[in-house]
């Protein structure tokens, strides 16, 4: 019943109340047959208006972790403790299984610290979001998040490969991966308020620099996985980063629409399926999701 509550009524800082606009029904029900547990929030960066449910609550990340991560080299790259011509050196020990390329290549090559992070966003490679955790570290990714005021976007520890071939031990842990109680949430920890909140930033160059954001912006649009909120939009420009386990399905982005650009972070957990197929469950409901909130949120 509180469910329902929540989308069938609008409540105004004023205390009025009003039903709910066709387009936000049409989310309500959507939401009440979706596959899992959902959190989702959305906001249009042009006009203020935004949508909600369940995002303060924290979910697991999967490799939309990779998003904060990739901020945090960019800041340590700004600082001048670390360079992008700088080479790190691929070897056998450090591959995981998974998304990505790096796995294929052989041991002892030198890969630039701009490709690494290029590959761990384009392709979601896990190796090379390791070698990256290897070199700036998890607890530098949180000490970033926490001066933007990020508290509950955790990089907890580095990605042990897919569910066929997993490394044995977790290594490379954060204060908070540390932590029992957040075992549960495997590498990383955020919220659809938060991820939202840190592209809203991204896209007014408040991260980093202005010059660094723009070239954040420049590789989320080149990322190759559009199954999720990029799946229906044809030709529109999104600017993005998914995320996969085998009950869950994530996506975070900027969809730049006629009406206006909308920052969307949607989490589907629980799903009852294994499968990393592209017509996976939790992505066909995400772009669905993803094509309502356009509607509700348009100018």
């Amino acid at each position: 019943m509180m469910l329902l509550r929540a989308f069938v009524l609008l409540v105004f800082a004023d205390g009025a109340e009003a039903a709910a606009s066709p387009a936000e029904q049409r989310i309500r029900a959507l939401l009440q047959k979706a596959p899992g547990s959902v959190w989702v929030y959305a906001k249009n960066l042009d006009t203020g208006k935004t949508f909600g449910f369940r995002e303060h609550e924290r979910v697991r990340t999967a490799s939309t972790i990779k998003l904060p991560i990739m901020v945090a080299v960019f800041g340590e790259v700004e600082a001048g403790r670390a360079r992008w011509d700088e080479r790190l050196v691929l070897r056998e020990s450090e591959k995981v299984s998974g998304s990505g390329v790096l796995k294929e290549f052989s041991h002892g090559v030198e890969i630039p610290l701009r490709d690494l992070v290029h590959l761990m966003i384009v392709v979601s490679d896990n190796t090379a979001t390791n070698l990256l955790l290897d070199r700036i570290s998890a607890q530098t990714v949180n000490d970033y998040m926490d001066r933007y005021g990020f508290p509950q976007t955790r990089s907890m520890r580095k990605i042990l490969g897919d569910r066929n071939q997993l490394k044995p031990v977790p290594s490379g842990h954060s204060q908070a991966g540390k932590l029992k109680e957040n075992e549960r949430f495997g590498i990383g920890s955020s919220t659809a308020w938060e991820m939202v909140t840190l592209l809203e930033k991204l896209e007014k160059g408040q991260l980093i620099s202005p010059a660094a954001s723009k070239e954040m912006i420049a590789i989320l649009k080149r990322q190759q996985y559009q199954d999720g909120i990029a799946r229906k939009l044809g030709d529109v420009p999104v600017a993005s980063k998914s995320g996969a386990l085998d009950a869950l399905r994530s996506d975070v982005g900027i969809v730049y629409g006629p009406g206006g650009r909308v920052a969307m972070a949607i989490t589907v957990d629980g799903l009852k399926k294994v499968d990393y197929s592209p017509d996976n469950e939790g992505l066909l409901f995400i772009s669905e999701l993803a094509r309502l909130l356009l509607e509700h949120l348009r100018n």
